[in-house]
């Protein structure tokens, strides 16, 4: 076995340890399973404490600019308490269940460009170190699932999905982050929506669907952003007619015309500071279950969307199938993957 990881908070000759995660996606609100392998060094240590940590990439917007940083969203404890003997290899099972907000980075087996870790802490006799980093993979709940594929099979297209530091009002989001997947408007809507961005909330019982859509304006008529939030039962994924009742939604958000508070600006403060990643909360302003609309500009420009993402989608009976396609977009989402978690592991041992 090959450790990735030497303890360098731990000084020359303390252990190492290796983070395995069982193989496959897992879903939110589901269990996330593995084990912490450690190898002993030159003498032997009290394990103390043996931490995970979720984290995920977010982007947080503000009057001067865009940042981004990884953002701790649970911490679980795993293991400690025993002593681990000189060049003695111990592992310790683990089985935690991810929260339920926890974003979505893949659906059919592709790559959203969304970046999720688990990255292992260590305490030994007084000395933490932040030690192996492993890639989360999180695949849609069936619900999500229901809703992307009725979107995929009504024409509406993937463009890209983001992080966004911040709270939606008057929903019930727990996560200091949402997720936001974009998509271009199916033909039908073309004329009147540029794009439609997604947010799915989930809880033990059902989700929260926040639906907002960026209008077009007319000759003399500025564009506009409409906002609009729907609750479904994890049980009703065989009991509705999804594309119907997601047509249903869309008319809803692009026909009325309730008012509804604008995006609040972003506070500015360090992207990396320990845990929370990016100071205080802000929020969209309170809404309903109901259709609501802003005056204001879309508040998502400068969202990133790699060259070539476009329209990746397949319509049809392959439903929201977004093949992130084509070689050069796969291979740019997998490297800003990986750039990102090599970029967290030359931190070392050093404290969020």
């Amino acid at each position: 076995m090959v450790f990735k990881r030497l303890l360098g908070a731990m000084g020359a000759g303390g252990p190492s340890v290796d983070t395995v995660l069982d193989g496959g996606a897992v879903a939110p609100g589901g269990i996330l399973s593995g084990q912490v392998h450690l190898q002993g060094g030159s003498a032997d240590v009290e394990i103390e404490h043996i931490g995970l940590e979720l984290i995920a990439r977010v982007e947080a917007e503000y009057e001067d600019g865009e940042s981004e940083g990884a953002v701790v969203f649970e911490r679980f404890t795993v293991g400690g308490g025993f002593r681990l003997a000189e060049q003695e290899r111990h592992s310790v099972p683990f089985s935690v269940s991810l929260p339920w907000e926890t974003p979505v980075s893949e659906l059919y087996g592709q790559p959203l460009g969304i970046v999720l870790g688990v990255r292992t802490e260590l305490a030994v006799t007084g000395a933490r170190d932040k030690g192996d980093l492993d890639p989360l993979a999180v695949r849609p709940l069936p619900v999500q699932e229901a809703v992307l594929e009725a979107l995929g099979q009504l024409g509406f297209g993937f463009k890209s999905a983001d992080l966004e530091h911040g709270h939606i009002g008057g929903t019930g989001q727990q996560l200091p982050f949402y997720q936001e997947i974009e998509l271009t408007p199916a033909p039908q809507y073309a004329h009147v929506v540029n794009e439609i961005e997604l947010t799915f909330l989930a809880t033990p019982a059902g989700m929260e669907i926040v639906l907002e859509a960026d209008k077009r304006g007319g000759l003399f008529e500025p564009g506009q952003d409409a906002l609009t939030r729907f609750t479904v039962s994890h049980h009703d994924v065989g009991a509705r007619d999804w594309n119907s009742e997601v047509d249903g939604w869309i008319r809803q958000l692009v026909e009325h015309r309730a008012s509804y508070g604008s995006h609040a600006t972003y506070g500015h403060a360090d992207p990396y500071a320990a845990g929370s990643g990016y100071g205080h909360h802000s929020a969209h302003g309170s809404g309903h279950a109901s259709d609501h609309e802003s005056g204001h500009g879309s508040g998502h420009e400068g969202h990133r969307s790699g060259p070539g993402l476009g329209t990746a989608v397949a319509a049809g009976a392959a439903g929201l199938a977004v093949g992130v396609v084509g070689g050069l977009v796969a291979a740019e989402v997998v490297d800003e993957v990986g750039d990102f978690f090599e970029g967290d592991d030359d931190e070392g041992g050093e404290e969020d």
